[in-house]
């Protein structure tokens, strides 16, 4: 039976992708002094995850960057060596590798070969060039050469993988017979020429490199440790030849010999294996195909991992087999507590149930009139049917919704890179990433986050010198966080850098024309950097400009519906500010009116609603009118002055007055009085007709009309009596 198993690409390159993200998180997040154990066995598993699909996609450039990865994070979790900082930047250098790899085949983009080969030769000189950490300094010094290739049963001997470069073939036997002195050795010449020697007995490194120093360059030599066998008969040592050489399903072939049958399907056998485990047929993989020499050595790779483990230890068997199962038990419960599902699959359903909600309005509007008693059972199942609808919407709107753990995500690794280029040192924080916000918005933040952040680092925070002479930390402190107010959801960047330049951005503002003045206040001068074109950087660097692209980032946010605010002290850092709405579907409200008007206020922004008295209301000469709430004055916006509405009163006191709340900022909005709470279904109203300023959106009543949705942040920041904050105290 054949399998397509294109079909399963898919589920592979999402599922590597979140792989190698919780490998970098893990990285990044390790202490290289003293890690956890766990830890290092979670990056093992990733990395082995991921050779391991690579392998059976036949996507075997992959497959050869994860085995050497792979191996030198196996003896680091195992106490051979010790993790470093240099273990650390060479496992993120192949998380990138190995993501640009994944994008070649997924996305068709270019793979840069030399910095694949890079990585994998950082990879290759750390394993070899590293003293295992479990061996003091004295046991590297073994007993002498014996004439007997008798391996010590104590448990001492070490197996060594020796690598040659090109000599003369006399210098080759020189070699063998001196080395075969050391303990039991084995030779096979490679497919491009080099002799591999494999040595088996109680040397040390240093012994081997001295007797090979006389006829070869040191620094030309690779010698590899491996794990031995606890005795090792003349089968296991072509066993452990076969696998130096990354064979073990078929006897290696010297070049120019023919195949026999045997040999034939034992290779065939292999590339199954290695394709689809030998249940299915192979199959080609779906971009890039790869060179013959490339699948053989993949093939090999895989081999040589199976004997390594048959060649290993009773006991380290059980172990392995035993945390094969707990991660196999763990990998089925993930699988089956989600199911991946188009996002326009969402969107349809999200749709369906907003006309359901518009639907389920009108059914209530339509049985309002209806007598309760002669028509109790039908009402009754109108607001069973209203309380489904409900749970339904909710249920529905949560599928869409990320935490933004999704965007801080991708920020520690940047900081980190960025840092180390600028020669900072940067702690870099996050608060509230279980924050959740629509995807559609999530994805399009991400840009304008990324932009703020390099600032902060380039221009933000000082060097570590500079901070020092002027009494703070070397390192600085940028941190990222989220939480809701009202119906919007927050974001922050905060760094505890030198703040803006306030002098500087009214000199650079009047070079360019810009309308300034002296008397500004600090809000006004911050917004000046959001002009086309406006940065104080005195030089241009390769990371960012304080101000550099700044336009591009609040005309994105605009056009999100958000808001971009800036706080600034000089000397102690800059605050900037998003606040983007939760621009669901369905959104809870209160319907409004102001004269023949119904106008929707988003509840998130409500505290409460009341009728004044007349001595509560007051005039304030060139600020308008201000109302007075439990002994706090708040700033009093007539709706219908807003909208230009002939009003049914423009007494405060005969109307209703709903206290509005948004950035931390309270204001009171006359109304002619309150229709009702109800939910409503949000259509954008930009894309329908225009941007009408201090209307958010639209929506359809059950009696069919359409109503406005208030922008109640947009409505509060555009009130002129909020300008003045005396009429706060």
């Amino acid at each position: 039976m054949t399998i397509d198993m294109s079909q399963f690409f898919q589920v592979f390159f999402d599922e590597t992708e979140e792989l190698l993200a919780e490998m970098e998180k893990l990285l990044l997040a390790i202490d290289i002094a003293s890690p956890d154990e766990e830890d290092l066995n979670a990056i093992f598993r990733a990395a082995h995850s991921i050779k391991g699909g690579a392998g059976t996609f036949g996507l075997n450039d992959l497959t050869e960057v994860t085995h050497v990865l792979e191996s030198l994070l196996d003896k680091i979790r195992k106490g051979e060596m010790a993790l470093s900082a240099e273990h650390v930047d060479a496992f993120l250098m192949a998380k990138d590798v190995l993501k640009m790899q994944l994008d070649g085949h997924r996305l068709q983009t270019p793979v840069d070969q030399e910095a694949v080969a890079d990585a994998r030769m950082m990879l290759e000189s750390l394993s070899e060039g590293e003293v295992p950490k479990a061996a003091p300094a004295a046991s590297l010094e073994m007993a002498p050469r014996q004439p007997s290739a008798i391996i010590p049963s104590d448990g001492s001997a070490r197996c060594f993988r020796i690598e040659l470069p090109k000599i003369a073939e006399r210098d080759v036997d020189a070699l063998f017979a001196e080395l075969g002195l050391l303990g039991q050795a084995a030779r096979q010449t490679a497919p491009d020429g080099h002799t591999i020697f494999t040595l088996v007995g109680g040397s040390s490194r240093d012994e081997i490199i001295s007797i090979c120093s006389f006829i070869v360059d040191t620094d030309e030599l690779k010698i590899l440790e491996e794990t031995p066998p606890q005795q090792m008969t003349a089968a296991e040592l072509k066993a452990a030849q076969e696998e130096a050489q990354g064979y073990g399903f078929f006897d290696p072939i010297e070049p120019g010999e023919a195949q026999t049958d045997q040999q034939r399907a034992a290779a065939k056998a292999a590339q199954e294996a290695a394709q689809g485990y030998g249940f299915f047929e192979g199959f080609e993989p779906p971009v890039r195909k790869e060179s013959q020499e490339t699948e053989a050595n993949a093939a090999a790779s895989a081999a040589a991992a199976v004997l390594q483990q048959e060649a290993a230890s009773a006991a380290l068997v059980d172990k392995k087999a035993a945390a094969k199962r707990e991660t196999d038990k763990a990998n089925h419960n993930a699988e089956t507590s989600s199911i991946r599902v188009g996002i326009e699959k969402v969107d349809q359903l999200i749709n369906l149930v907003g006309e359901l909600v518009i639907t389920q309005a009108m059914i209530e509007q339509r049985t309002s009139t209806l007598d309760p008693m002669l028509h109790e059972k039908l009402l009754n199942s109108v607001s069973q049917l209203t309380r489904n609808t409900r749970d339904l919407q909710e249920a529905v709107m949560s599928i869409r919704m990320m935490p933004m753990d999704y965007v801080f995500s991708r920020f520690p690794r940047m900081v980190r890179d960025l840092a180390s280029k600028l020669g900072k040192r940067i702690e870099f924080v996050t608060h509230g990433a279980a924050t959740e916000l629509d995807k559609g918005l999530i994805e399009r933040i991400v840009d304008p986050l990324t932009h703020l952040v390099r600032n902060s680092i380039d221009h933000g925070i000082e060097m570590p010198e500079v901070r020092k002479a002027a009494g703070k930390s070397e390192r600085g402190r940028l941190s990222l966080s989220a939480g809701h107010q009202g119906g919007n959801i927050v974001i922050e960047v905060t760094d505890d850098g030198g703040g803006l330049n306030r002098d500087k951005i009214l000199a650079k503002a009047r070079s360019q024309g810009l309308p300034v003045a002296d008397t500004m206040t600090d809000a006004d001068v911050w917004q000046l950097i959001f002009a086309p074109g406006f940065s104080t950087a005195d030089a241009v660097t390769d990371v960012s400009g304080r101000g550099v692209g700044m336009d591009v980032v609040k005309r994105n946010i605009t056009a999100m519906g958000g808001v971009v605010d800036i706080r600034s002290a000089k000397g102690f850092g800059t605050t900037i500010s998003i606040s983007l709405p939760l621009t669901l579907a369905i959104l809870d409200g209160m319907s409004i009116k102001a004269g023949e008007e119904i106008y929707i206020l988003p509840l998130g922004y409500v505290v409460e609603s009341l009728q004044p008295e007349p001595a509560d209301v007051k005039e304030i000469s060139g600020q308008g009118r201000v109302v007075k709430v439990r002994g706090e004055y708040l700033p009093l916006i007539p709706l219908y002055q807003m909208f230009g509405i002939e009003p049914r009163f423009s007494d405060p006191s005969q109307g209703i007055v709903v206290i509005l709340e948004s950035e931390g900022r309270k204001a009171a909005l006359f109304v002619d009085e309150l229709v009702g709470q109800q939910q409503v279904v949000v259509k954008n109203l930009e894309s329908n007709y225009r941007k009408v300023a201090g209307i958010s959106g639209a929506t359809i009543l059950g009696d069919g009309g359409v109503s406005l949705i208030i922008d109640v942040a947009a409505l509060l920041r555009s009130s002129r009596q909020l300008a003045d904050e005396s009429i706060f105290s």
